[in-house]
């Protein structure tokens, strides 16, 4: 028995709107342990849906759709699943009462094609919107096949389906067992390069883990199906304290935690802070540090220094290391870095100076060539060096070393 989402509108195949409701549907399925194994987006066309009601009726029990329940006339979904299953619809009185109430509360009157979000296949029921006209419904057309219907409004959906779906499926046997899904967070290793080291845990059928990386973080899902949450934590548990082991420094956090908030903590359970220094970034950086609620208590300020004069002024970078070295280079890193500390008073200094592209770059020193510098409480400077490469875009190279002069910090306060 599993399930299949089903996500109606030509809107989600044009790029139109974000189709954050297949991501709610898979963890929510995932939570009650329901396996659930495609998802399918069909544009506003009944053929074309009723290709996917039969290609998804032969592989699950559950077909959940999303969208199409509205009033125009490209709004589709209904009235092709009653065609698809020959079955008559019918207008239910006690759809049209509530949508006619709907439209008082807000000093409006119904509209004539409002009466199509009353029609329902003969013998479903209604699965009511507590925010909305569009009801859905939950219907059983057949033996052992479910079909759930819900607006394509997020925060409609969200409502109608913990209040009335969650409930049903419970009632009905659905997810006997839990799947739960835990993701391990690591920067400062290459995916390759941690999948080699923790290569001997892909074989893993309960739990599974999974490897996939975005913008230089690379995150291991290990999922595990039990019959209750704590049977699947307890089966997690090891596997994720194995991997951390293995994995040192590079593992930072799971699940929530991101480098800002996890370098945050640092700080505050050691009662430092920290000022920065940003060329390149353009305040990137000093964005990502006040992302977390809390961070007054770390965080002291930053200097955005793009312009070398800037660069002197205020950070107390030195002329000739401007002139011999270029603002590129990792003793003006380090000059930033220790110029924060002292002008922001802080126990900790973070620069970057670099060149994002995607022009600027020469042969010496091309578009990705990025410098950190970090000052330490004693006083003292370090430079990082980082080569980006050139094919980067110019907001995924800034976005980049925000995070790994985030990570070089979150290293010196672990060590």
């Amino acid at each position: 028995m599993s399930a299949e989402v089903i996500c109606v509108g030509t809107e989600l195949l044009l790029g139109d709107i974000l189709n954050s409701n297949t991501q709610f549907l898979g963890r929510q399925l995932a939570d009650l342990g329901i396996p659930h194994y495609f998802q399918t987006v069909v544009g506003d066309n009944p053929e074309r849906i009723k290709q996917a009601i039969k290609i998804a009726s032969d592989r699950a029990s559950l077909l959940i759709f999303t969208g199409g329940l509205g009033p125009t006339p490209d709004d589709l979904t209904t009235e092709t699943i009653a065609s698809f299953f020959e079955t008559p619809l019918e207008e239910r009185p006690e759809l049209i009462a509530d949508i006619k109430e709907k439209f008082a509360q807000r000093k409006r009157t119904m509209s004539e094609n409002n009466r199509k979000q009353a029609l329902m296949p003969k013998g479903a029921s209604i699965l009511p919107n507590p925010m909305g006209s569009a009801s859905g419904m939950i219907w059983q057309p057949r033996p052992n096949l479910t079909v759930m219907t819900f607006p394509g409004v997020p925060a409609e959906l969200h409502r109608m389906w913990q209040e009335t779906a969650v409930p049903f499926l419970k009632q009905e046997g659905w997810g006997a067992n839990v799947i739960l899904s835990r993701t391990l967070r690591f920067w400062g290793i290459g995916e390759s390069d941690l999948a080699e080291k923790v290569s001997d845990y892909f074989d893993s059928t309960n739990p599974t883990v999974a490897p996939y990386a975005s913008k230089g973080e690379v995150r291991l899902r290990v999922s595990a199906h039990a019959e209750s949450k704590e049977g699947a934590i307890a089966l997690i548990n090891p596997i994720q304290q194995r991997i951390q082991e293995i994995a040192g420094l590079d593992y930072f956090g799971c699940d929530d935690d991101t480098l800002p908030r996890v370098t945050g903590k640092l700080l505050l359970d050691t009662k430092q802070t920290v000022a920065v220094a940003e060329s390149c970034t353009g305040g990137g950086l000093g964005a990502m540090l006040t992302s977390v609620s809390g961070s007054s208590g770390y965080f002291r300020g930053g200097i955005v220094a793009y312009d070398n004069e800037v660069k002197q002024q205020l950070l107390g970078v030195k002329a000739e290391s401007l002139n011999q070295e270029g603002a590129v280079s990792g003793t003006v890193a380090k000059e930033m870095a220790l110029g924060a500390k002292k002008q922001l008073h802080s126990d900790w200094g973070l620069s970057i100076t670099g060149i994002a592209g995607p022009t600027g770059g020469t042969a010496e020193k091309p578009v990705g060539l990025i410098y950190l510098g970090i000052a330490t409480p004693e006083g003292e400077a370090d430079q990082v060096e980082l080569r980006l490469g050139q094919q980067r875009l110019r907001d995924t190279i800034r976005h980049i070393s925000a995070c790994h002069a985030l990570d070089q910090l979150r290293r010196k306060l672990s060590a």
